[in-house]
This record gives C-alpha cells, sequence and structure tokens, in this order.
C-alpha cells in the first residue's frame, strides 16, 4: 500500500515542510559525494549510536565529529540510500502539511524535532550498548503520521495497491493507511531497519498532538470567554 496523495487542502504554504524536505536532499547530496560516505564512515561520525550517546563507548578520534547528543538531531537528516530518501520524503511531503497548517510553522518545527527525539529514544532504551549507528528521518515522520491519523482520521488517501499486472489506484481513509504503517512496523524485522524508533515516533507524534490539541482548544475557549468569563 503506497500513498500518493491526500484530498486534505490546507489553508498556508508549509514552509517547514518545504524546508525539511530540502534539507534531507541536500544532505544526501553532500552524503554521496563524501568519500566518507562510501566507506560508512560518516554513518558513525554523524548517526545516532545508542552506546555512544549513553556513554557506554567512545568514537575513535578520526570519527568523532559532534557530541553523541547532537546526533540525535543530524541523524534525523541523514539516509542510508535513493529508496530511503524516497520513502519518507513521499510520507512527508504528503502528510506534514496539513499538520503544519494547523500547528503553524513555529510549533509544528519544535513537534517534529520532539517526535524525533521520542524515536531516537526509544531505538535507544531498545538496547542500549548496540554500536549500530542510526540515520533517518523516519521515527521524526512517524510522528507526523501519528498526529494525522488523531487529526484527520478521515481524509481520503489515494493509494497504489502493488499486485503486478493486478496493480490499481483506490481511495481509503487515512485512518486505515496510518493504521496498516503503523500494525506493519510490529510485524516487520530485520533489513537494518529502525522499526522501534518507527513506532516510538509514531506514539510521540499521538500524544504531542493530542497535548498541543488540548492547549489550543483551552486558549479558544479562553478568547472565547472573554477576562470576565
Amino acid at each position: 500500500m503506497i500513498p500518493l496523495k491526500d484530498d486534505n487542502p490546507t489553508l498556508n504554504k508549509p514552509i517547514i515542510t518545504y524546508l525539511i524536505i530540502g534539507l534531507c536532499i541536500l544532505f544526501f547530496l553532500l552524503q554521496i559525494g563524501s568519500q566518507t560516505y562510501k566507506t560508512g564512515e560518516l554513518f558513525y561520525s554523524y548517526g545516532l549510536i545508542p552506546s555512544v550517546l549513553m556513554g557506554h563507548n567512545q568514537l575513535p578520534a578520526n570519527l568523532y565529529v559532534v557530541p553523541g547528543y547532537i546526533t540525535i538531531f543530524t541523524s534525523m537528516f541523514m539516509h542510508g540510500g535513493f529508496m530511503h530518501l524516497i520513502g519518507n520524503m513521499l510520507y512527508m511531503w504528503i502528510f506534514a502539511d496539513n499538520i503544519e497548517d494547523g500547528l503553524g510553522p513555529v510549533k509544528f518545527l519544535i513537534f517534529y524535532l520532539l517526535a524525533g527525539i521520542g524515536a531516537a529514544m526509544t531505538q535507544v532504551f531498545m538496547d542500549v550498548n548496540s554500536q549500530i549507528p542510526m540515520i533517518g528521518a523516519s521515527g521524526a515522520i512517524g510522528g507526523v503520521l501519528g498526529a494525522y491519523l488523531i487529526n484527520y482520521p478521515n481524509a481520503r488517501v489515494l493509494v497504489l495497491i502493488p499486485f503486478g499486472f493486478f496493480s490499481q489506484l483506490i481511495k481509503i481513509r487515512a485512518l486505515y493507511v496510518l493504521g496498516f504503517w503503523f500494525i506493519l512496523q510490529f510485524i516487520s524485522s530485520g533489513g537494518g531497519v529502525a522499526y522501534a524508533a518507527h513506532i516510538g515516533g509514531f506514539v510521540s507524534g499521538m500524544f504531542l498532538i493530542l497535548l498541543l490539541n488540548k492547549k489550543k482548544k483551552l486558549k479558544k475557549n479562553k478568547i472565547m470567554k472573554g477576562p470576565w468569563g
């Protein structure tokens, strides 16, 4: 099930969404032009390594570029290959604009980064001794998907159902598209994919958007009542 677009218009241009997509593409182009990308050293320097973040291990001097806690953020803008990048940016393009439209640019950026942190730390606590670098925007984008599921479960999404010659395009509710994505994270394993980060990001996004929705509702009610109640 591959989402292609949604029928959920926005009122404002998603500036931060475009910026994040642009930065991910730019960083990927810089990655593939680096010799350390080919050797894999780049991922150890800027990827999130649980054991390094938790202080159980240290990187060799030739690989150390930024402190471990900074890699929580640098890893969000890195990707391992074209398909990794394209898949993430497709979901970002389809679903993030509505979340940004509802929150506004500044709050959306904060939301995105917090969802990414939630995703990263979920993966870290799954194995604090892991020495495998984690990269990709998938966790933070998982947060976007979780928020979309809460706020727009009935939005219609055009998806491609691939069955060889019998592939077809259909429109279904976002509830089923994103629910399928979430369930898939539980039943998938291996392949070097940080599925725990995807789940952690998704749940973080749901929690954050519920919190932000509540604050927005309280603020709206306060304005409507006025200073004298």
